[in-house]
């Protein structure tokens, strides 16, 4: 009889030896995606994304294209045609919270009145808690290590506690729309709660959303032990929120959606695909990668205003000999954006000013002092010159760190903002989509004659 200690022997020696078989036959030649023009990534060769679909939703615009070349040029990000920074100017003149705003917009199509703004706030607040037992039975029930992958549990079983999950019907997806932007923050911050408590022993604390405060409010409130913030707190966290909300159909997150809406599947499945989507490093972790780096960098120097020295160790990050070996400063660059990143922009003027408020601004300035090195350390290790700006994560995880946001968070975060994009994308794939998306994958393993079992 095989013991359990046998069993997890055998089991491990399996799976070491079955596992570079996996390599060896999963591995394909660069190469070869040159030979057949397969576009990996669905990049084109100068870096380019495909264009496989339209949208009217967001637009990220970060180079000309002049003869047929990339030529940089500032970043600008609109939502639904609307210039990011002009609506960011005109709800911070008025001084009120931008992110129900911006949500209505980029679900709806167009900005909202004084009136419809207030309803769209009402109708939110009633739908911010969730429903009886959710968190009893299913986030206190089953922590979990991970929020991001709480998160997703969350949204599943939301479908089980709706009457009609899988109607297909507008009204029916845009009432889960509202349902999901509203509850999202609920879900996220009971989530890290039940992880504090059953993972790190601290004691558990469950407030319920107040349907009157905003999102961002009702974030800071419901995360805190005393629920207490400051308006410059929930301003900059209002902000950060409206940053992060979209960022056109293109982006991992929103094409996942997209192709899993193409199917013609439920909202909670789509939205949970979005999170998976998200929670990679690659894509909605960047702020937390950023804000190892900057806290392994600020306890490996000895003076942060010393450029030659910061340069130098900058060079070390480059050249891999320092930090975690890749090579890379997270926070720096962007897929698209060359000149700049305009979430950047916006959100290192805020930074500034809650830097100053709480008493950061020593570190703030070391990281517009790495901000200025970076473009030319970068070329000079690179051998070429090169164009790098700060992309928006450069400057969220700051903003979190002085906001006293727990690590665990910030993707979390992240998606409480993108959920409102997610669901205008599922939207529109479900009004104007119309075709499953089923991009091609050419085969080029050669054909082999089937062995029977005694002669393999």
């Amino acid at each position: 009889m095989m013991t359990n200690s046998n069993f997890l022997e055998s089991t491990a020696s399996f799976i070491a030896r079955h596992a570079e078989v996996a390599k060896e036959n999963n591995s394909i030649d660069p190469g070869e995606y040159r030979k057949y023009n397969a576009k990996r990534g669905l990049r084109n060769e100068d870096g380019t994304g495909v264009l496989v679909g339209l949208t009217e939703i967001g637009e990220v615009h970060g180079y000309l294209i002049d003869d047929q070349e990339r030529v940089p040029d500032e970043g600008r990000l609109s939502y639904r045609g609307y210039n990011l920074k002009d609506i960011v100017r005109g709800f911070q003149h008025d001084r009120r919270f931008g992110f129900e705003e911006v949500a209505y917009l980029i679900v709806f199509g167009e900005l909202p009145n004084a009136e419809e703004l207030a309803e769209f706030r009402s109708v939110l607040g009633d739908a911010r808690t969730l429903p009886e037992r959710f968190v009893e039975d299913s986030i206190l029930r089953f922590p979990s290590k991970d929020i991001m992958n709480k998160l997703g549990r969350s949204v599943l079983v939301a479908y089980s506690f709706d009457d009609n999950p899988d109607d297909l019907s507008i009204p029916n997806v845009v009432r889960q729309t509202i349902e999901m932007i509203a509850r999202f923050p609920a879900m996220a911050a009971y989530g890290y709660q039940a992880k504090k408590h059953y993972y790190d022993g601290d004691s558990l604390y469950i407030h319920a959303p107040d349907p009157e405060l905003s999102t961002a409010e009702n974030l800071l409130q419901m995360i805190r032990p005393d629920r207490q913030y400051t308006a410059l707190e929930a301003e900059v966290l209002d902000l950060a929120l409206v940053l992060h909300a979209e960022h056109g159909g293109g982006n991992n997150s929103a094409f996942t959606v997209h192709v899993v809406s193409s199917a013609g599947t439920d909202t909670y499945s789509a939205i949970a695909a979005g999170l998976g989507s998200l929670k990679g490093p690659k894509h909605g972790g960047a702020a937390n990668q950023v804000h190892a780096m900057m806290e392994h960098i600020k306890s490996n120097l000895r003076d942060w205003s010393d450029e030659d020295e910061v340069a130098e160790y900058l060079r070390k990050i480059l050249r891999g000999e320092a930090y975690d070996g890749t090579g890379l400063i997270y926070g720096m660059g962007h897929a698209v954006y060359t000149l700049s990143d305009p979430r950047a922009v916006v959100l290192k003027e805020k930074a500034a000013e809650l830097a100053e408020d709480k008493a950061f601004s020593e570190e703030l300035s070391l990281l517009r002092t790495i901000e200025r090195l970076t473009p030319n350390v970068v070329s000079e290790v690179k051998g070429r010159q090169m164009v790098i700006a700060p992309n928006v994560d450069y400057y969220s995880g700051f903003v979190y760190r002085m906001l006293n946001i727990p690590t665990e968070l910030y993707t979390p975060i992240f998606a409480v903002a993108r959920v409102a994009g997610w669901c205008a994308h599922r939207l529109e794939e479900l009004i104007s989509g119309g075709r499953i998306i089923r991009p091609a994958y050419k085969s080029i393993v050669p054909r082999r004659r089937y062995s029977p079992m005694g002669e393999r």
